[in-house]
């Protein structure tokens, strides 16, 4: 159970490196530090007693990085923790308002900038309960705790979150400061953007009370206040089913395998156990203290949206569907209109209390948007966080799930003495490894590739993928968190010179197909065609650096779908044609015509007419080692004949693996389920052909 000796003393910025846990939090006043049971000192000394006191957690060292499917802790607390926290905090409650660390965070990585959560109308800090563990990992986490019966108006607020964040900058000048605002915590923190237009500020919106004034209980507010004091008791539990959903909120720790039986007997289980807690948000938000927040959001809204257009910080507005307390899906599109550098994401089945549901973790939305960075400039390269074991079981039962089960990929590798194996035992453990290979159509072998490279060797594979994906115009395709968010998420990098230089540099495991679009949208006919360049691209920057190159080949396109129009096809269709014309025009070019056919960016999403599912098959050729060969740096000829061995090695690994699969008893997907029926895939993976 959470509770306070989970905060740490953290003035906003003042603690860098010693990590050392006690039961107190820094109040806005200069120099005093209140404890949590109401005892305090004068000049910032701290007057606790020895058993107040919680172990060092880590020395001045801190974390390097992460390592694939590192550990987030999302889903490990629930709603039930933030109202057991809440409570003990609630029990003594007093002094001005004040910041604190969650113990739970621990120590970010080396460089990691500073976050503040600004909270909601609970003014208790721990809005963000479920995403502790993860955000700590990245962050510097300090939290705003408003006392209950603290009466700060918002120009106060906006003052001490002001001062934060000027200090935050004096101490790191060239790194970001983020300021993630729940409710009226987001319209505390456009005001506070609004006052400090020349620092480097993130906000991340939860459901911004800006539009506070259109809210759909603004009938019910004249009521509150003439509610008598004994029938209070039961406002704040209708409160908490307007505010939030229950069943989302208590579906948090519920693993996603589980049969549907199981899922409903925990989630009746999860329910029993929160029901009962709702009742105490009357100890969280007393009467008094209600009448007060209500008018604390009306100031708020008011004094945000009056200096909007000053905002000059990157926002990011996430907005619940079923927020039942704010048209927040309205505002997410209003704020767009009004603010220079605004993205959205909407979460149609959430509720208003969108952190403390059932979802996608906060840490997660940064990082698939683009949001995180360390520094000024945003780095694909250098801030990318793995990811995390929580985000790889979502987005592949979750999110691609059926496709998985669809297509029952199967890998094989060559050993160092030509030997082909099942598995991906003969690819290089240590990088930097660059893996050439066939661009399979729509690119649909990534996810296997992903899923493999993830589940059997724990290596994030560092996708080079056209600069189209990254533009700002594809967040107009959707506001909804999607597959192009997942992209980023997993590793993918926009094509550029640069950036495989830099992951390279970095020894990362970088998966490059020459063919690019033009192969992933070929034409009828170019099934399994290499369309590669007519020139070595990546030979030469694979020797500067000594990595190991691994040619691959991927068949099974067609046996998921036929092609049925192509480019050529659509082209002679009226209004159409005009639409693929509008698409290529405004496409990024970044090959010319001596690149040779792959420079055709004459290209279009085909029509697919889906087939009965056979199987994808993956084929690694044996590594072939760049180091010490520094002669490929200057001789063009030898760089070119290498080219050539890399090219001839994909080709033979698609013919291999397109004679082979006929020898594949469990090729089609209803022999694979059958198969599968008897041998669960926990205890056997379906088998395929011997290498």
């Amino acid at each position: 159970m959470a509770s306070v000796t989970g905060f740490l003393v953290s003035p906003a910025g003042a603690v860098r490196h010693h990590w050392f846990g006690v039961r107190a939090v820094l109040s806005s006043e200069s120099g005093t530090v209140a404890a949590v049971n109401g005892s305090s000192s004068q000049n910032g000394s701290l007057a606790l007693k020895e058993e107040k006191k919680v172990p060092l957690l880590r020395g001045e060292e801190e974390e390097e990085g992460l390592a694939a499917l590192w550990d987030d802790g999302y889903g490990r607390r629930s709603v039930e923790d933030y109202f057991a926290a809440a409570k003990e905090m609630c029990k003594s409650d007093g002094g001005p308002p004040r910041w604190f660390c969650p113990l739970e965070c621990g120590p970010p990585f080396k460089d990691s900038p500073t976050l503040l959560f600004l909270p909601g109308m609970d003014g208790t800090g721990l809005g963000l309960t479920l995403h502790h563990k993860a955000l700590g990992k990245a962050f510097e986490v300090r939290c705003l705790h408003i006392p209950v019966h603290d009466r700060t108006p918002f120009e106060g607020l906006v003052k001490l979150v002001g001062e934060a964040v000027k200090l935050e900058c004096a101490l790191s000048p060239n790194k970001p400061i983020y300021l993630v605002g729940d409710s009226l915590g987001g319209s505390l923190a456009l005001a506070v953007a609004a006052h400090n237009p020349t620092v480097d500020l993130v906000l991340i919106l939860a459901n911004p009370a800006t539009s506070f004034g259109q809210s759909q209980l603004q009938p019910l507010f004249p009521f509150m206040e003439a509610l008598p004091d004994e029938m209070h008791v039961a406002v704040p539990f209708l409160l908490s089913f307007i505010m939030g959903d229950p069943v989302k909120m208590a579906s948090v720790s519920i693993e996603n395998k589980l049969p549907p039986a199981k899922k409903i007997e925990q989630l009746s289980y999860n329910l029993t156990a929160l029901l009962p807690c709702l009742p105490e948000l009357a100890d969280i938000i007393p009467r008094d203290t209600l009448l007060w927040k209500l008018k604390l959001l009306k100031s708020a809204a008011a004094y945000a949206n009056s200096r909007i257009h000053a905002v000059e910080a990157e926002v990011l507005v996430l907005a619940s569907g079923k927020d039942n307390m704010l048209p927040s899906t309205n505002e997410a599109q209003r704020l767009v209109g009004l603010l220079q550098n605004c993205k959205v994401r909407v979460f149609k089945d959430s509720g208003h209390t969108l952190l403390l549901e059932d979802g996608i973790g906060l840490l997660t939305i940064i990082k698939g948007t683009c949001m995180y960075r360390r520094s000024r400039r945003h780095d694909l390269v250098r801030d990318f966080i793995p990811p995390s074991m929580t985000e790889f079981r979502y987005a592949m039962d979750q999110v691609v799930g059926s496709f998985r089960s669809a297509t029952g990929s199967v890998f094989f590798s060559t050993l160092e003495d030509g030997k082909i194996v099942k598995g991906l035992s003969g690819v290089p453990d240590e990088g930097p490894v660059l893996y050439v290979g066939y661009h399979m159509l729509l690119g649909l072998e990534l996810i296997s590739l992903t899923d493999g490279f993830l589940s059997e060797k724990g290596i994030a594979l560092r996708g080079i993928a056209h600069p189209d994906l990254f533009r700002p115009e594809v967040e107009s395709w959707s506001s909804e968190f999607s597959m192009f968010d997942w992209v980023k998420i997993f590793g993918g990098v926009p094509v550029s010179a640069s950036n495989i230089f830099k992951l390279l540099s970095t020894k990362s495991h970088v998966l490059l197909y020459p063919g690019g679009a033009r192969e992933a949208l070929h034409y009828k006919g170019e099934e399994y065609k290499l369309i590669w360049p007519d020139h070595p691209e990546f030979v030469r920057m694979a020797a500067r650096f000594g990595a190991t190159i691994v040619p691959f080949g991927a068949v099974g396109e067609d046996d998921i779908a036929e092609l049925v129009l192509d480019y050529n096809d659509l082209m002679k269709i009226p209004i159409v044609n005009d639409q693929i014309r509008n698409m290529n025009r405004d496409s990024v070019k970044f090959r010319d015509e001596t690149s040779g056919e792959v420079a055709n960016q004459n290209l279009s999403f085909p029509v697919l007419l889906p087939k009965i599912p056979g199987r994808f098959y993956f084929l690694f050729g044996k590594p072939i080692r760049t180091k010490g060969m520094d002669k490929m740096l200057k001789d063009r000829e030898s760089a070119n004949q290498m080219y050539l061995q890399i090219k001839s090695e994909v080709e033979h690994n698609l013919n291999y693996l397109i004679k082979k699969r006929e020898e594949d008893p469990y090729r089609n997907f209803i022999d694979r389920k059958m198969y599968q029926i008897f041998y669960p895939p926990e205890t056997d993976s379906t088998p395929s052909f011997n290498p």
